[in-house]
């Protein structure tokens, strides 16, 4: 059986090669000239450039119009590549998940279905072979959540170039994250017959709300009432959601849910963002009017009702901008991160225009997690949080990201996914 560990332990070492260090502080002063600006508010330059110094952006703007001596700081010339500022993924496991198939790598969730006091934060794992992946495709920052049960816990925001959870953190417990009890849709299995009735079911769904109602109510009164002599850890953890200093995300995809969802915030005046939201389409003037942002589920899905449209989740997020919804886009689970772009992508094929596109993945995605005054877009003050791409950073053909910088830091753009074409190519003689 030690033979066995040592042998695991061994392949999984030489799977996961040597780390990549983070990268040194910003030194001295970066230009970036020539290229096209996506400034990630819907500003495009064309001839643009962005200077940046200790971290934070200090100059954007039509590079015909300024001109840079040769010794002010280390002058990159950027002429026909594309500048954007660092994609953020939202709604993931990333850092708290490593190889799926081995338990002691996952550290998502915890036993029971009212966590409000697991923070995500404490487990994120900067040593992760996964971020790498991710930064290569132009995506520089994630908001890690815990998942299961009916309250998950808290999320935070990091960066991904960092040696600890500490250096990560952009925000620590932005928001409590709450799967609401889903609809039963009764549809019979084989030859019709369900395993449970659906008055059963409704039943159970009706309960898991009335608990979760229960739970928020004790916990409003536990953080409004005399401080208690004994600590519960639980409803303390949701004083910050109480006093507005932490958003609601609740998981919600039918039209009844995400309705029922927001009223139930509402109620106990909360902040809320829809997470999913594959019906929201069809309640635009509901979300709109309740000030409510969705972040919608990756559009490769299937459609959520079989009458739907079966291009309706490639255009759930335009018409939701369209709308005046404030919309982000999100990607499933952890090792899929790194093709975020790609589905902001398609979301201009299909109803928004590039600019706009990006926007659900840079700007409007800071917007909703409370980070939109240091990252999102290209803005003087500003961090310096952005990259180089040679072409189209939307497009999988085009992007090929060539530079990095995560809070002015040049980063290191090698991973394992690169290091083992590289491998196998040079075994082949693959140019």
């Amino acid at each position: 059986m030690l033979t066995l560990f040592l042998a695991l332990a061994a392949s999984i070492s030489a799977f996961a090669q040597a780390n990549i260090s983070p990268a040194k502080a910003q030194a001295k002063k970066v230009i970036l000239l020539g290229g096209v600006v996506h400034t990630g508010n819907g500003q495009v330059i064309n001839n643009g450039y962005v200077v940046f110094e200790k971290g934070k952006i200090t100059g954007v703007g039509d590079a015909t119009t300024v001109k840079f001596a040769t010794n002010d700081g280390e002058l990159i010339n950027v002429n026909g590549k594309h500048i954007y500022p660092g994609f953020i993924a939202p709604v993931n496991t990333l850092g708290l998940v490593e190889y799926e198939s081995v338990k002691a790598t996952l550290d998502f969730q915890e036993i029971g279905s009212l966590n409000p006091h697991i923070r995500s934060i404490v487990a994120y794992n900067t040593d992760s072979k996964v971020p790498a992946t991710l930064r290569s495709n132009g995506v520089l920052m994630a908001q890690i959540r815990p998942s299961g049960g009916a309250i998950s816990g808290s999320s935070s925001i990091v960066q991904l170039d960092a040696w600890n959870w500490e250096d990560a953190a952009l925000k620590t417990d932005d928001g409590m994250h709450v799967s609401w009890p889903a609809t039963p849709r009764f549809r019979g299995g084989f030859g019709g017959r369900m395993a449970f009735s659906p008055e059963s079911l409704a039943e159970r769904t009706q309960n898991a709300i009335l608990e979760l109602n229960s739970f928020f109510t004790e916990a409003k009164a536990y953080n409004e009432g005399a401080k208690p002599a004994e600590t519960n850890t639980r409803f303390a953890a949701m004083a910050k959601l109480f006093k507005g200093e932490q958003k609601l995300y609740i998981t919600a995809n039918t039209q009844k849910d995400i309705v029922a969802a927001v009223n139930f915030a509402k109620k106990f005046n909360i902040t809320p963002v829809i997470i999913g939201g594959s019906d929201a389409y069809l309640i635009t003037d509901f979300l709109k009017q309740n000030n409510v942002p969705v972040i919608v589920k990756q559009p490769h899905a299937l459609p959520n009702n079989i009458d739907d449209d079966v291009n309706m989740p490639y255009k759930n997020a335009a018409i939701l901008y369209n709308a005046g919804v404030t919309v982000a886009v999100s990607i499933d689970d952890f090792w899929q991160q790194r093709n975020l772009p790609f589905m902001a992508g398609t979301v201009a094929t299909w109803g928004l225009d590039k600019e706009k596109a990006l926007q659900t993945i840079t700007l409007n995605t800071a917007k909703i997690l409370g980070v939109d005054k240091t990252v999102g877009s290209l803005e003087i003050g500003k961090d310096a949080t952005l990259f180089v791409s040679t072409g189209d950073a939307l497009d999988m053909k085009s992007n090929k990201i060539e530079k990095a910088f995560i809070q002015g830091r040049d980063i290191n753009l090698d991973n394992l996914h690169k290091q083992l074409d590289k491998k196998f190519s040079d075994k082949y003689g693959i140019k």
